[in-house]
């Protein structure tokens, strides 16, 4: 009982250190109209519009904003899932 107890604290140190990490890493994604800034634990940083407002269609930049956010997010899922893997020696109790 006490093993698992170890192992669990280990595990919640372990996570809280990844989740640290994850917070101080920014990743960008941009394309010619639009760059978002995004927190490896998926909070939007920054939203910067690269273009000129007058010269845009409001539709080509609301589709912009749409795409860039979502790579960003895809991006951020990435580099989180690459993190937790560090926790694939853990096992929690009644898992073999």
């Amino acid at each position: 009982m006490l093993d698992k107890m170890k192992e669990l604290w280990e595990m919640k140190q372990k996570m809280d250190e990844i989740k640290k990490e994850l917070d101080s890493v920014t990743l960008e994604s941009e394309d010619n109209y639009v760059r978002v800034g995004i927190s490896g634990s998926q909070e939007i940083k920054s939203v910067s519009i690269k273009s000129d407002l007058t010269s845009v269609d409001k539709a080509k930049l609301e589709a912009a904003i749409v795409e860039t956010v979502n790579r960003a997010v895809k991006q951020s899922q990435k580099t989180a899932a690459a993190k937790m893997s560090q926790l694939s020696g853990f096992k929690l109790p009644g898992m073999s």
